[in-house]
């Protein structure tokens, strides 16, 4: 039955048909060739289960927030101020794309969006300035990564939910190792500027005066991420609640910089619609497949597989670690996760590892999947925003990042406090 679905995705996805159509595509495979029970006359209370939750209710709310910052120009006010502080580091420009990618990460919950909007702003600029194209559009791919592992993040959302985990502890333990990656890319920017400087570009220094102009157009993101992080932390709202909060002041800052109108308004609208639908569309049609591979046994045939490979825990997980890679390869990110966790997760949570920690983890091999060959999103978003070049230059541009991401992986393994220190401490 792994063999069936295994092949069966590939060869699904392999067909451009859309992910969640898949998914309900495989669930009535598994039900009618291994399934003993006819559960097809459970699919409409299944749709209806999955989707009736107001925690969910967060990812559109979060989708139009990150919606609304691009399409007012708040996006390029941020990264001019951000270019301003940043640039005269070994690397140039290419820090101001992992800054702005962070702190957009902090709002808007979605990696997709989040390198959509980095690329929109600077690829302009990376052509103006001579940059490399290589490391500067693949700084925009893996720093893009950042939105779902710096809170609020939408995938993380959906693992709370699908475990019954508490979102906000979830949200607390990956702030650290999401602002340790951020900084990890920053260093290793910087070390490979200075092995190859003909990669970084020029390294511009700003009169410090306009850099504290600058600082206007920061106050007000940040002020948000206080906003929407700090009254979940502090328990004054649900993290839909907070969603809501931010949705609000997102419609603030726009107003104050003078971008809000009816037609940005109407477009932001829409881009909520197709990004939720997308996603909402993925996960009812995980859960009906979750639900038939459940009864037909695949859970108990994977920890029957994992038990009998005779491994210790540790050994266990870097198998787990090992699949996920594999799989990050050809999967779509969110697809993976709903397809695996509730299958994986218990495994996990049987070996003794904390489930929070684990969705740290995940989140960090899921942001490797959005930049590596062939199905990385990310990959496809910033080559969609070049004018010219190929998508091979990407792919070379992002490997940097990747290393730092499995020393990432490595690092929360050999020292989970790193994830599990604040959520301790503050909840």
């Amino acid at each position: 039955m792994i063999t069936y679905v295994a092949v069966g995705l590939l060869a699904l996805l392999s067909l451009s048909i859309p992910v969640g159509i898949v998914l309900f595509l495989l669930g009535f495979g598994v039900d009618v060739f291994f399934s003993a029970f006819p559960l097809m006359r459970g699919l409409g209370n299944m749709v209806w289960s999955s989707s009736n939750s107001a925690t969910l209710i967060a990812i559109p709310f979060f989708v139009l927030l990150g919606e609304i910052l691009v399409r007012s120009g708040v996006a390029t006010r941020t990264y001019a101020a951000l270019d301003r502080w940043v640039s005269w580091l070994p690397g140039g420009l290419i820090h101001a794309n992992i800054a702005t990618a962070t702190l957009f990460s902090a709002t808007s919950g979605s990696s997709v969006a989040t390198a959509a909007t980095v690329a929109t702003v600077a690829m302009p600029q990376a052509e103006k300035l001579g940059y490399d194209p290589k490391l500067f559009s693949g700084a925009i791919a893996a720093g893009g990564t950042l939105g779902i592992m710096i809170p609020p993040s939408i995938n993380l959302i959906v693992y709370g939910f699908l475990t019954q985990s508490s979102i906000p502890q979830l949200f607390l333990a990956g702030l650290v190792p999401g602002l340790g990656l951020a900084l990890a890319f920053v260093v290793i920017t910087a070390i490979v500027c200075m092995i190859r400087p003909d990669l970084g570009g020029e390294r511009r220094l700003f009169p410090f005066a306009q850099m504290l102009r600058a600082l206007v157009n920061l106050v007000p993101i940040i002020l948000l991420f206080a906003a929407i992080v700090g009254s979940i932390y502090k328990g004054w709202a649900t993290p839909t609640e907070a969603a809501a909060v931010g949705v609000a002041g997102t419609f603030v800052i726009a107003g104050l910089f003078g971008g809000l109108s009816l037609p940005m308004l109407s477009q932001s609208m829409l881009g909520t619609v197709k990004i939720t639908s997308m996603i909402m569309l993925v996960v009812i049609g995980a859960s009906f497949l979750n639900f038939t591979l459940a009864s037909a046994g695949l859970g108990r045939e994977l920890r029957d597989f994992l038990t009998g490979l005779g491994l210790t825990p540790f050994l266990t997980l870097l198998v787990i670690v090992g699949i996920y890679i594999v799989l990050g390869f050809f999967i779509e990110t969110l697809s993976l996760m709903v397809v695996t966790i509730p299958i994986i997760v218990p495994l996990v949570a049987e070996l003794g590892y904390d489930v929070i920690w684990f969705g740290i983890l995940m989140i960090v091999l899921i942001e490797m999947a959005l930049i590596t060959p062939p199905v990385g999103l990310n990959l496809y978003v910033v080559q969609g925003a070049r004018k010219s070049g190929t998508m091979t230059e990407v792919m070379l541009g992002t490997l940097p990042y990747v290393a730092m991401m499995i020393a990432m992986v490595a690092a929360l393994i050999a020292f989970p406090q790193i994830a599990l220190y604040l959520p301790s401490v503050l909840q």
